[in-house]
């Protein structure tokens, strides 16, 4: 009796028949499983988002509150930022004030320091 032929292997270094056992190219990409792997993660992207969309839509309340809260950050920097003008107009009146003054006060020593003793 004779034994039962093996199948042909492929010689080696041929990669030029496709796929190998493991399911790799001829440029020892793993295709199928790059594909898996890269659907996998598009699945987990869009369930993402679909949960955030529905987040979303289910709580209007927070959104609503969220609104109001802004708003009222928004009037509390505007009367920040109007008192700070305010307060910038005031310093920059005090500093022309003083400088009118200082000019002044530098004139009249000048004029003491400039004039002979009696």
């Amino acid at each position: 009796m004779s034994e039962p032929a093996s199948p042909p292997t492929d010689p080696p270094g041929d990669d030029a028949a496709g796929p190998d056992s493991a399911g790799h190219d001829s440029a020892g990409h793993d295709s199928a499983g790059d594909a898996l792997r890269r659907l996998d993660a598009a699945l987990l992207q869009l369930e993402a988002a679909v949960a955030r969309r529905l987040e979303a839509e289910a709580n209007p309340a927070d959104v609503e509150a969220e609104r109001a809260i802004m708003a009222e950050d928004r009037a509390r920097l505007a009367a920040a930022l109007d008192a700070a003008s305010a307060r910038l107009a005031q310093v920059e009146t005090t500093a022309d004030t003083v400088g009118r003054r200082l000019e002044r006060a530098i004139g009249t020593v000048e004029g003491v320091l400039g004039r002979p003793d009696p």
